[in-house]
């Protein structure tokens, strides 16, 4: 595939990038936003023109899809006073140190050290270490009350960057979460554990799986709302924090 990327200005003044890829499977043009951003896809037959005016048209749809995304920064030492976590953005208080490394206090600041000299990369590296320690925190304390009830733990817990899943369950036992599941609301998160535990007992989405699901998480239709309305910014915020 062939991409490159230009600039659009908005209709209230921004500019943003969007990268135009031209894909020889697609069968017409198509706009998209991830949390990776703005997306133009041209068929191969798509003209650059054709490709320009169908985004220019639809500055509005796009517009209100990075709305919904939300205003996601990357991490800057300069510029980052606040980091999302559990639902709350939490004061940072940046200080020099012998290696990058965040801790979380108990008046809910986040300490950010790092030699005068760390670049991007090595905060970046540090402020994951830190959102997977504050999430495999959270799964020890909620885990012990749900594995009464399988026939087996999983093998493992796996934490990573998810495009679109909030976690899966492989067939060797290993439990993948998304990381930016510890960006948002606690209940949630443990909604998602809780699915893919019962998905030992069921691996389907049969009413059978769903009763299980309904016995441990009675609230999880709240956590699938939640997601609909705020997933999209929440892996927004963790893609621009992790890859700038």
């Amino acid at each position: 595939m062939q991409r490159e990327t230009l600039r659009i200005r908005l209709e209230d003044g921004r500019e943003i990038e969007v990268t135009r890829v031209r894909d020889p499977r697609a069968r017409r043009i198509r706009l998209s936003v991830s949390e990776r951003g703005a997306r133009l896809t041209l068929p191969l037959r798509a003209s650059l023109k054709a490709g320009d005016a169908f985004l220019h048209e639809h500055r509005g749809w796009l517009a209100a899809q990075l709305a919904d995304h939300g205003d996601a920064r990357p991490l800057d030492r300069a510029a980052t006073t606040g980091l999302p976590l559990r639902e709350a953005c939490c004061p940072v208080r940046w200080e020099t140190g012998r290696y990058s490394h965040a801790q979380l206090r108990d008046d809910g600041t986040i300490v950010f050290a790092a030699p005068a000299q760390a670049g991007p990369d090595a905060l970046r590296r540090a402020l994951r270490e830190f959102y997977e320690a504050q999430a495999r925190a959270d799964i020890a304390r909620w885990m012990p009350a749900y594995l009464a009830g399988l026939p087996r733990p999983p093998s493992r817990v796996r934490l990573k960057v998810m495009s679109s899943q909030w976690g899966s369950l492989a067939p060797d036992g290993t439990l993948t979460l998304d990381l930016a599941l510890v960006l948002g609301r606690s209940s949630a998160f443990e909604y998602v554990l809780v699915h893919e535990l019962c998905h030992l007992i069921h691996a389907d989405h049969s009413r059978a799986f769903w009763r299980e699901v309904e016995t441990r998480c009675p609230d999880w239709r709240e956590a699938r709302d939640y997601f609909r309305e705020h997933g999209r910014r929440l892996k927004g915020e963790l893609h621009a924090l992790l890859t700038g």
